[in-house]
């Protein structure tokens, strides 16, 4: 009488077993997020939504002028900044940038970097994913060496790679780690200009 019960169990251990360390739930938003953006254009994995990450619904339209009155006056509207690159990948590659603290010229991850790697983590993991390999890049902003920022930024994004791997069990060899230095900025600045944007690791899927 109580077989059916003691299979189950068996099962939920066996399913909780076979999760790689460190998972968070499936329905992690932040996860889904990262797996759209690192999926390739036509891929499979796009489009797959989990539980909870549906679109918000749309917001009010922008007013739109009348044909010979134009838009009814106003607060003089501030000119538009050019808006800021999500990341330096190349045309066509899917990428993301992340900002992950490191104490100053330390590539010791502190608890809130291991806390904003967690999504990567997931997704890294994901069935979606798993066919593809990925690059990890540092990058520094222009406080510094540039030398010694290269440097820098090697260390960090292997620190990054080796705590992924380790966390959340990837096969040897999907993570390249590379340090760029302040090479590649986000956001152009002169020599010795502290920019936090520019501090971050970029994930870049390097294909199958």
């Amino acid at each position: 009488m109580f077989r059916k019960p003691i299979i189950a169990a068996f099962i939920l251990l066996a399913a909780l077993a076979a999760q790689p360390a460190g998972a968070q739930p499936v329905g992690d938003p932040g996860a889904q997020r990262l797996i759209d953006q690192l999926c390739p254009p036509g891929a499979s994995c796009r489009g797959i939504r989990m539980p909870g990450t549906e679109a918000p619904a749309p917001g009010p339209a922008a007013p739109q002028p009348i044909p010979g009155q134009g838009l009814a006056p106003g607060p003089a509207a501030a000119l538009p900044h050019p808006p800021l690159r999500e990341t330096t990948a190349p045309a066509g590659v899917p990428a993301v940038s992340i900002t992950v603290n490191f104490a100053t010229g330390s590539a010791t991850l502190t608890p809130q970097a291991a806390g904003a790697l967690g999504s990567l983590g997931v997704a890294l993991a994901s069935a979606e994913l798993a066919p593809y390999r990925f690059r990890i890049e540092g990058h520094t902003d222009t406080v510094g060496d540039a030398r010694q920022n290269m440097a820098l930024s090697q260390r960090r994004a292997e620190a990054v790679r080796d705590f992924l791997n380790k966390r959340y069990g990837l096969a040897p060899g999907r993570l390249l780690a590379t340090g760029l230095g302040e090479s590649q900025p986000l956001v152009p600045t002169a020599d010795q200009t502290p920019e936090p944007a520019n501090r971050r690791v970029q994930v870049l899927n390097l294909g199958g």
